[in-house]
This record gives C-alpha cells, structure tokens and sequence, in this order.
C-alpha cells in the first residue's frame, strides 16, 4: 500500500488525542497536531498504512495486545533530559537527603527508598544514586532502592544500558564522570558503572494506572519532575493523590521548578529549602 501523507485532520487528531488520553492520562492539546502528525506519519510508514484513518482502526480494533499503542506513546513522549540537570534542585535534594538518613539512623532503620516517576532514558535516577554515594559514606550498611518507572519503553530499554554520548554528561561534574563512568572507546561513550546502576530498578509504569499505582509506597523521596505538564487537571490530581499515599510521613516530592501543586492538591506543605528552594512534604 502506498502511504498518503496528507496532514493530520482535526478529527483525527481528536480521536488519537482522546484515545492516547484514555489510556495514559497524557492530555495533547490542539496545538500538538503538528507534533502529533510527525508521530503518526512515521507509524504509517513503519506499518505500510495508506492512511490516518486506516491506523486509527488498526488501534482500536486490532491491536489487542496494546503493543501498536505503546508504539505510538513511546512517540508522543518527549525524552529531553541530562545527568545533574537542575542543579540547585539537586542541592536541596541533598539536604533532604540528609535530613531523611539522620532521622533514620536515630532509630536505626538502614533503609531509604526513592522513586524517579518519569524517569524517561535514566539520567535522573542514575544521578540521584551518584549522589547517594557522595552522601553516604557507609552505603553498604544501608538498604537502598531506587524505583525509575515510565511509560515509554524503548525510553526504559536506553537507562537499562546504562549508556550515554557526551551530550547527556555536559553538567556533570568531572569529577563525578572520572569516577562513576566509563568511556567506551569502540563507541566513543560513557557507561554508567556497576555499583551506580545496582541500586536502581527500573519498571514500566503509567502514572495513571491504579492498580499498578497502588501498589507503591514507604518511598521516602519521589523525583517527578516535568511530568504532570503532560497531563490535565484530573490526571494530573489522581497521579499526584497516589504519590501522597506512597510517601512516607515526613518524606519528601519534587517536582519540576516550573511545576507547582498549588492548583493540584494542597495535602502537602511547602518547604523552602536553604532559603531558595521550593519542595514538598508529607505531613
């Protein structure tokens, strides 16, 4: 068959946007058809499809197993990310960090379990357990878990290689690089080394699922940053009421530095971190 090409109708964008939002929360607004149709073009082609039409069809009548889906979501998913990014953030991560690990060496409870939602290619949970090991000098002596879940899978298959190029490393201290990395010569990238990659776990996950969802807590820290943009205000609320019940009492979320849970929710309180950072907390 031979694949047309025509733009995306309004229609089309429509159904797709709905039917992506029914089953992933993930909300595309009209401005996104120019993106979207990028998205599908390349599905059509990959699949031999001669139209949008005849996709749309396909997914909601054929693709049984949900695989064409994922397909399509591994698309809409925006992957822009690098090791140490938002660096302030991270500082105040630190300093929660610290605060979590003295709490629970008062009673001596070895254990802290932290979750990257939205972990996208890794470099998010990889960089919070390079941090792990510069704060605790004793890791051994603790239990440490880190979850990374997301919801595009080919996203998840890169951070499970644990490989990068130079341009993901270009705000990590060199530091950290000559000590957690090594360059591959016969690929000219970086490879994450074991003992950073031990501590993480990573899973496909979406934010909206609720039995999935529920199924996580005693987390001590969640890492979800610029990813409730992507979904609408009810989304965005049934994600946000799970991660408040996976929290710990007095455990700590992150969420993007553009992000805020003031229109969300406000079961959490508002910390001011070395007087400049804003996190949240779980009462």
């Amino acid at each position: 068959m031979k694949q047309d090409s025509s733009y995306i109708s309004i229609d089309e964008f429509e159904i797709l946007s709905s039917f992506i939002y029914r089953k992933s929360g993930i909300k595309l607004e009209n401005n996104k058809a120019y993106f979207m149709n990028n998205r599908v073009q390349k599905r059509l082609k990959d699949l031999n499809f001669a139209s949008i039409s005849d996709y749309i069809r396909y997914l909601k009548f054929s693709d049984r197993d949900g695989k064409e889906l994922q397909q399509l979501l591994n698309q809409v998913t925006i992957n822009e990310t690098f090791f140490f990014r938002d660096y302030p953030q991270l500082e105040a991560f630190v300093e929660c960090l610290k605060d979590v690990v003295n709490k629970k060496m008062e009673t001596n409870h070895y254990s802290l379990n932290i979750w990257s939602a939205g972990c996208s290619t890794g470099e998010e949970p990889y960089t919070l357990s390079i941090i792990l090991h510069e704060i605790l000098d004793d890791i051994d002596k603790w239990k440490v878990k880190i979850i990374a879940s997301d919801i595009d899978e080919e996203a998840l298959h890169k951070a499970e290689s644990g490989i990068y190029d130079y341009r993901s490393l270009k705000e990590t201290p060199e530091e950290y690089i000559n000590t957690y990395f090594s360059f591959e010569p016969s690929i000219n990238k970086y490879s994450v080394q074991k003992n950073i990659r031990s501590k993480i776990n990573f899973e496909h996950l979406n934010l909206n699922d609720k039995h999935s969802m529920r199924s996580k807590n005693n987390f001590d820290i969640i890492f979800c940053r610029n990813v409730l943009i992507y979904f609408d205000d009810e989304s965005r609320k049934r994600a946000v009421e799970y991660f408040y019940s996976a929290l710990n009492k007095n455990g700590y979320i992150f969420l993007g530095s553009s992000e805020s849970m003031g229109r969300i929710t406000s079961a959490f309180k508002l910390l001011r971190i070395n007087n400049k950072y804003l996190v949240y907390s779980k009462e």
